[in-house]
């Protein structure tokens, strides 16, 4: 196992638990304590974590792993998810994505559509997502507008009012959301109020919003509101979201496509 992928793993665990030790982490990676203890100081040096006596705790009391320690969990589900999301852009349309892994998933999706291969602009994509505006620029079809704000290092997305008077002053067709929680009671919502507060924007200039979200975030609740289920046209998820959770989102009034 490679360090970045035994990095994940570790990360991934402690948001799980709270608290990992040598012994207990080495025994379920495959690998031997003194490699453990190498990882856990080199994060602890990055602040990812806090050393404590025999392992590691996690770092502050509210914690959000940074995007690039995310793209493994739920990775086959999230692709699946983001192919059925691009599948529902039309050529030629604006489409605003939000930051996250899953959405990141639906630009590299929309970049290799056979269909978006050419035009002028094949689509418009409105992002404030730094990662999404990097993988994407670099295909000419697409119009690529970044909103501008100040860069959020967890999700690389950009907030604040300087993103707000971009969206201001546009309208889009479709704006496709990544979501931290998704239910019908309590709507979606986002870790991070600055980071919400794009997305809602985001969500008020779009003709029509869909939700791109594997099964784990639906029916959850989390800090930072974006909108309500009422604000949500279609939601896209993998097949392990249960029958009961799918039917309330529905007699919401959701469409949602499961795959």
């Amino acid at each position: 196992m490679s360090r970045d992928a035994r990095w994940k793993a570790l990360l991934e665990l402690l948001v799980e638990r709270g608290r990992l030790d040598v012994e207990e982490a080495a025994a379920e990676l495959g690998v031997s304590a003194a490699t453990i203890r190498r990882d856990f100081d080199q994060l602890a040096e990055q602040q990812m974590l806090v050393r404590a006596r025999g392992g590691a705790v996690v770092h502050g009391v509210s914690y959000e792993l940074p995007l690039r320690y995310k793209t493994a969990r739920h990775a086959s589900e999230k692709q699946r998810i983001a192919k059925a999301v691009a599948d529902l852009i039309t050529p030629g349309e604006a489409v605003g994505l939000t930051g996250g892994t899953t959405t990141t998933e639906v630009a590299r999706a929309l970049a290799v559509r056979g269909d978006l291969a050419t035009g002028s602009p094949a689509l418009t994509v409105v992002t404030n997502a730094l990662n999404i505006a990097n993988e994407l620029a670099v295909r000419p079809q697409f119009k690529i507008v970044v909103t501008g704000g100040v860069a959020r290092p967890q999700s690389y997305e950009l907030i604040g009012p300087l993103a707000d008077g971009v969206l201001g002053r546009i309208t889009l067709d479709v704006a496709v959301l990544g979501v931290v929680a998704l239910d019908v009671t309590h709507g979606a919502a986002a870790h991070d109020e600055a980071e919400a507060a794009i997305n809602r924007l985001l969500c008020e200039r779009a003709e029509r919003v869909v939700v791109a979200a594997d099964s784990s975030k639906l029916g959850q609740r989390a800090f930072a509101w974006i909108c309500g289920v009422e604000s949500v046209d279609t939601l896209v998820t993998d097949s392990a979201a249960g029958a009961d959770v799918v039917r309330r989102f529905e007699e919401a009034g959701v469409r949602v496509v499961v795959v």
